[in-house]
C-alpha cells in the first residue's frame, strides 16, 4: 500500500482473521484486502459509515473503478472479484449481506411471502420448485421498482419489456419456464386482488413441439470411458467427482439430492443410503452398492478436507462449504465429458446421467412403477416420458412387412 492507514486495520484485521479461518488461498488472502482498502477510501472520503452501506452504494463503488494503464472500466472478471471482497466484508460487519429486502421493499417481501404460502398450502408444490417461483417473484418487483411503476397499474407491455431483458441469453425452452413462472405469480397478484386484471391470461411464451423435450442420453460405453477416467483421477477433486458420477449413474439422483446429501444419510452399518427427493419432498432408502460405497469412503478418506460441515460433497477450494449451486454440480458433468471428447446433441449436465439410468433400466425389463420409485417420482405419468427414449426397444418390437409389399 503507498501509505499507512490505520483507521481501517480492525476490519482488515477481521477479514484476515476470516481468511485463515476458512483457509483461504494465497490469492485471495493478498487480493482482497486491496479491493475493500479501496472500498474504505471511498466510504471515508464520502463522510460515510460502513454500517450504513447499501447494495447501491457498493454498485456505484464497481462502476467508479477503473484500469490504472488504459483509464477503462474493470474487465468483468476484476468487478466480480472487487465485489466479492466488499460482499465479504459486508457480511462480517452485517452478518448477512445483501440485507433483507434490499432488492425489494417491505411491502414486495410480504407478497412473496404470500405467494409462497398459496404455493405451499393450496397448491402442494415443493420447497425446490417454491424456491424457483419465488425467486422469478422477487425479479419482476425489483424491476418493477427500479422503473418506478407500481403493481396495481402493471401492463401487458411492461410484461413484454421484462421478458425481453430477462431472456436476452435464454433459449426457448428457458424463457417457456419463464413465463410459466410469471403465470403463476400474476395469477397470485390478480387472486389476492393486487392487480385488477388477470394479465396471465393474455401471457404467451414460445411454441415448445411435442418431440422437443426429448433428452440426451449417453452411450454405455461413453459412461465407461467417463468412469475409467475419473478413477484414474488420485486428486482430492478427482476421487469426489467419481463419488458423484457413481451415484448419478447408479440412483439416477437428481442434482439437488447429490448436493444435499448429508453425512448422516450414509448408513454404513446397514449398507443404505438415505436420499431426500429435492422435487418432492420423498425420502427413499435405497441399498448401497459396493461400488458406491467405496467410491464415497476413498473421497471421505483421501479427498475430501477436514471441516466441520456435515454435507458430503465440498467446494474444492476455501471456503470448504457444500457445492452452492446447481451450475456446480453441472460444471463436474459437462467438464469430464468434455475431458474424454464425448460431445452430445443437447444439454451435458446431471440430468443427462438420470436419464440414461432410467432407460438403461427400462431396457432391463424393470417396470415403470420401479423405475419411478428408484428415481423418486410421485407417480407413473412423471416416468412414462422415459419411454421415448428407449428407441432400440421399440425397433425390436417393430411388426414385420408382409411378403411382397416393399418399404
Amino acid at each position: 500500500m503507498s501509505r499507512s492507514e490505520p483507521q481501517f486495520e480492525p476490519l482488515l484485521a477481521q477479514l484476515r482473521d476470516h481468511f485463515r479461518e476458512q483457509r483461504y488461498s494465497f490469492g485471495v488472502m493478498w487480493n482482497y484486502p486491496v479491493a475493500v482498502r479501496r472500498f474504505l477510501r471511498r466510504l471515508e472520503r464520502r463522510g460515510r459509515k460502513i454500517e450504513s452501506v447499501t447494495v447501491a452504494d457498493v454498485e456505484r463503488h464497481l462502476d467508479s473503478l477503473r484500469m490504472k494503464r488504459r483509464c477503462g472500466p474493470l474487465p468483468p472478471h476484476s468487478r466480480r472479484m472487487h465485489r466479492a471482497a466488499i460482499q465479504m466484508l459486508l457480511r462480517l460487519v452485517h452478518g448477512k449481506w445483501p440485507p433483507p429486502g434490499a432488492a425489494v421493499e417491505q411491502a414486495g417481501q410480504q407478497i412473496v411471502a404470500d405467494y409462497d404460502r398459496w404455493m405451499k398450502d393450496l397448491r402442494g408444490l415443493a420447497d425446490s420448485t417454491r424456491r424457483h417461483s419465488r425467486a422469478e417473484a422477487f425479479r419482476l418487483l425489483q424491476w418493477i421498482a427500479i422503473q418506478k411503476k407500481n403493481i396495481g397499474a402493471l401492463s401487458v407491455d411492461d410484461l413484454d419489456a421484462y421478458i425481453a431483458s430477462r431472456s436476452k441469453s435464454m433459449r426457448r425452452t428457458s424463457i417457456a419456464l419463464l413465463v410459466s413462472d410469471l403465470r403463476g405469480v400474476l395469477r397470485h397478484l390478480h387472486r389476492t386482488k393486487q392487480v385488477q386484471v388477470d394479465l396471465s391470461k393474455v401471457l404467451r411464451g414460445p411454441p415448445l413441439y411435442a418431440l422437443e423435450g426429448i433428452p440426451s442420453i449417453m452411450q454405455p460405453e461413453d459412461i465407461k470411458r467417463a468412469l475409467a477416467a475419473l478413477k484414474n483421477d488420485r486428486t482430492p477433486l478427482g476421487r469426489r467427482d467419481y463419488a458423484i458420477w457413481m451415484l448419478f449413474v447408479t440412483y439416477g439422483l437428481r442434482s439437488g439430492e447429490v448436493r444435499n446429501l448429508q453425512l448422516s444419510d450414509i448408513d454404513w452399518r446397514h449398507e443404505r443410503l438415505r436420499i431426500r427427493h429435492s422435487k418432492t419432498g420423498a425420502r427413499s432408502d435405497l441399498p448401497l452398492v459396493r461400488g458406491v460405497a467405496n467410491a464415497l469412503l476413498n473421497y471421505l478418506r483421501n479427498g475430501r478436507p477436514a471441516t466441520a460441515e456435515r454435507v458430503v460433497f465440498l467446494r474444492g477450494q476455501a471456503p470448504y462449504t457444500g457445492l452452492n449451486a446447481s451450475s456446480s454440480v453441472y460444471g463436474i458433468i459437462a467438464r469430464r465429458l468434455t475431458d474424454i471428447g464425448v460431445v452430445l446433441p443437447g444439454k451435458s449436465g446431471p440430468h443427462v446421467l438420470r436419464h440414461t439410468r432410467a432407460v438403461s433400466l427400462l431396457r432391463s425389463g424393470v417396470t415403470l412403477k420401479v423405475i419411478g420409485d428408484v428415481l423418486g417420482h410421485r407417480s407413473e405419468r412423471s416416468t412414462a416420458p422415459y419411454l421415448k427414449l428407449a428407441t432400440e426397444d421399440l425397433r425390436s418390437v417393430a411388426l414385420g412387412l408382409p411378403s411382397g409389399v416393399s418399404s
